[in-house]
């Protein structure tokens, strides 16, 4: 399921934000991005996302800006005392100025402007006050994808309650009647009998009961029943059920697929025509469940 989050907060002097999207996906697959400095926190973030979700591509990025500060100033002494030495052994010129204290200062290397350094401690904190934060931004992350889960908890049920009536229907189909049958079955004797007066009735009376027989969808039909079934009790259950609803449409199917494969009645055929487009319908929305 899709979904997007994004939390934000302040431990001075850093600011941090958190957003967090998410897309469809058979399995899990977390792509975490952490500025430099908050990458001690990866393992655990890590964890949080695995352990609050179940499926899909979840992207997480972590942004986080330092605080403007007061450059720190520092005069290198050492530098500034070799110049004023150097100066002070010159020979006097009357050609040439002494150098001025600013001019001093302005050599390169003399004044050293720095930003302030960051205390180990202080982006200890700020990256455990936004791991804190991750926790609310997948707790929203988590509703949204519910909220989504929620209506499509409803086209799937639909979907299951269609393959119910289409199954019950094939279930009815006149074609399936044991009258039909045997009238089908005669027919099919008569026209080889009247093709081939050598053949023995008999024998191809048996024949055609054998080829009744692999006909007969009644094993597919109970399957399917058995698989509305599972399917409805996992829509109504709390407990991420994508994978398993994914299998379960395989299963439908296989199922759909035999039945056509095996009826010898255009009724039937039919039906198991409109059960294959069902079951590809309830199986594409199913990948975007969790």
């Amino acid at each position: 399921m899709t979904g997007f989050a994004r939390t934000s907060g302040h431990r001075p002097p850093w600011g941090w934000a958190w957003e967090l999207k998410a897309v469809n996906a058979k399995g899990l697959d977390v792509r975490l991005r952490l500025p430099p400095g908050f990458d001690r926190i990866e393992a655990e973030a890590r964890a949080k996302l695995t352990g609050g979700l179940a499926r899909g591509t979840v992207y997480a990025t972590l942004t986080a800006q330092r605080e403007a500060t007061t450059p720190q100033v520092r005069i290198n002494t050492e530098i500034l005392g070799a110049l004023v030495e150097a100066v002070a052994n010159m020979p006097s010129n009357p050609n040439m100025r002494l150098a001025s204290l600013d001019g001093l200062l302005g050599v390169r290397g003399v004044v050293e402007v720095t930003d302030a350094a960051d205390d180990e401690t202080i982006l200890a904190e700020a990256a455990a006050a936004a791991l804190k934060g991750l926790e609310g931004a997948l707790k929203d992350l988590v509703q949204a994808r519910k909220t989504e889960g929620a209506a499509l908890q409803a086209v799937l049920s639909e979907r299951v309650e269609r393959i119910a009536a289409l199954t019950q229907s094939a279930e009815d189909c006149p074609g399936r009647k044991v009258e039909a049958v045997k009238v089908r079955l005669a027919q099919a004797i008569a026209l080889l009998t009247d093709a081939s007066p050598a053949l023995d009735p008999a024998r191809l009376h048996q024949e055609a009961l054998l080829m009744a027989a692999k006909a007969d969808v009644r094993e597919e039909l109970d399957r399917l029943k058995t698989h509305v079934t599972a399917a409805r009790a996992l829509l109504a259950s709390d407990a991420p059920a994508g994978r398993k609803l994914d299998f379960l449409a395989q299963e439908f199917a296989r199922e759909a697929n035999t039945l056509c494969s095996k009826s010898n009645d255009a009724a039937l055929t039919s039906l198991g025509m409109d059960l294959r487009v069902e079951i590809e319908q309830f199986r594409e929305q199913v990948q975007n469940i969790e």
